[in-house]
């Protein structure tokens, strides 16, 4: 048994960021469990061909470690992936990590007040417990019927199979999300044929990239100011953003008329264009850029199936429309768990109820991180923390510099905390209505930021600075203290 006073689950950025500033802040009793042998979280699984970030680099980083080598406006996935090991490197994170500790269970003990944690290679106590696994940590993969009879070759797009020459192969991509556009134009050349199922489709704008020149990497390596101001204009570029997604959704229909004209320069022929045309307000669904990927679906060797997968067999697939298609390998690109993440079934409270069970009526969390009924847990990217508009990182940090100022008070204090149950609800309910008249609620869409009970759980309907001025300090009034659990009476002899 392995003791210690926080312990992270996760080193994606979350993970990273919270083990940086955990040290930083002088504390240094902390160990940080990774189920993988190489930190990266999201940018480590995903090698998808094209695999690159929506959001420019200067601002999808750190604040505190910003990097002068970025290739090109828009990173891709192996310079973020570098970025990260090079940081945990740098900032001396590696000697806490524990690499291939995959969490089963962690469940809080009353009498001792401490998180007992099993993992598939040992067992650990800790006073603090932070879940850094992020939203799109595990993929999903549709239960089809059929599925385990198919004779070809099947993935997901984030357990990408390096090893299947896809080379004359004829293959069907299922599902048109941010990963299906970057892949589908790289793979689209070397299959013999591509066949895409498509149930809605997505809004894609110009991706607007272009590599650093000489001049501007080396302006952001010696002149730091320089590269500090870019990431200043991109946020509050992208902060403009907010009014038409939280506010005025009407103001998104700019935007809709510059998808409109990338959708009408790249796909001249009107019928196919028609079936990639959304019906829906721009925004409801996550927005997507690409440059290519539009042209890919005009090539000779790809159909675009407008209708979901309904059956697989041995050697075709099925879609809901009747339609049956040849095919030997099988890609999914449909996302992850996100309103229902795994690790929330392996975390129990005291009165020994999941995370999973506590939120069967749809998640929620006290500013996205902590939750009524788990003393000492604290979640990173947690609910209602994404974004539609900015850098998750921005909201990441925001909240580790909560989490790192909960844990120096609890260090201060010697208390064990949970917040209320009326600070949670208020929290939520005021998050809700913020939620009403958002573009994600009133757009005319499905989407996976909807849990199975339409609730929007996932992304945050405000601005990223109005979430940080709240995340600034602990709110130790939000919390209630547990008293120790009496020790156990001694029986005499007599």
């Amino acid at each position: 048994m392995t003791r210690t006073g926080v312990l992270i689950i996760g080193t994606g950025f979350a993970g990273l960021g919270m083990a940086i500033r955990l040290k930083q802040a002088g504390v240094e009793d902390f160990v940080v469990l990774e189920r993988a042998g190489e930190v990266g979280g999201t940018w480590r699984d995903n090698t998808y061909p094209g695999a690159a970030c929506d959001v420019p680099s200067n601002l999808y980083s750190f604040s505190f470690a910003p990097n002068p080598d970025w290739s090109r406006s828009f990173s891709p996935q192996a310079e973020i992936q570098e970025y990260l090991r090079r940081t945990a490197t740098d900032f001396g994170i590696r000697p806490h990590i524990r690499f291939h500790h995959e969490v089963r269970a962690a469940s809080w003990d009353e009498a001792a007040q401490r998180w007992r944690v099993q993992t598939n290679a040992g067992d650990f106590e800790a006073e603090v417990l932070v879940s850094a696994t992020g939203a799109l940590s595990d993929p999903q993969v549709p239960d089809l019927p059929g599925l385990d009879r198919f004779e070809g070759t099947v993935f997901h797009s984030a357990q990408w199979r390096h090893d299947h020459d896809l080379s004359g192969r004829r293959v069907a991509v299922v599902g048109t999300g941010a990963s299906a556009i970057q892949f589908v134009p790289q793979i689209q050349p070397e299959v013999a044929h591509l066949t895409l199922f498509q149930r809605t489709p997505p809004w894609i704008m110009p991706r607007w990239d272009r590599p650093f020149t000489p001049v501007e990497r080396f302006a952001f390596r010696h002149l730091p100011l320089v590269q500090r101001l870019a990431r200043a204009g991109i946020y509050w570029g992208r902060e403009q953003m907010v009014a038409g997604f939280v506010k005025a959704p009407n103001l998104m229909r700019v935007a809709e008329r510059v998808a409109r004209r990338h959708l009408e320069r790249s796909v001249p022929d009107p019928a196919l264009r028609a079936r990639l045309t959304p019906d829906y307000r721009i925004g409801c669904k996550r927005i997507l850029i690409s440059n290519d990927y539009l042209p890919s679906l005009t090539r000779p060797n790809v159909d675009l199936v407008t209708s979901a997968l309904a059956e697989v067999r041995e050697r075709s697939v099925v879609a809901a429309d009747g339609s049956e298609h040849e095919v030997d390998t099988i890609i999914f690109g449909t996302g992850f768990h996100v309103t229902d993440i795994p690790v929330a079934d392996r975390i129990t409270g005291p009165g020994g109820a999941t995370l999973k069970e506590h939120w069967a009526g749809g998640m929620k969390a006290y500013k996205g991180t902590a939750v009524a009924g788990f003393p000492n847990l604290f979640l990173l990217v947690g609910p209602n923390t994404g974004l539609g508009h900015s850098s998750q990182v921005f909201m990441i940090e925001s909240q580790i510099a909560y989490v790192v100022d909960a844990v120096r008070h609890l260090q201060r204090t010697g208390q064990v905390v949970e917040v209320r149950d009326d600070a949670e609800t208020d929290w939520d309910a005021g998050v809700q209505r913020a939620m009403g008249r958002t573009v994600w609620t009133t757009g005319g869409c499905a989407s996976w930021y909807l849990d199975d009970k339409g609730r929007n759980t996932t992304l945050w309907p405000g601005s990223t600075w109005r979430f940080r001025r709240q995340t600034a300090r602990f709110d130790s009034g939000a919390y209630r203290v547990l008293e120790p659990a009496p020790a156990p009476e001694s029986v005499g002899v007599g």
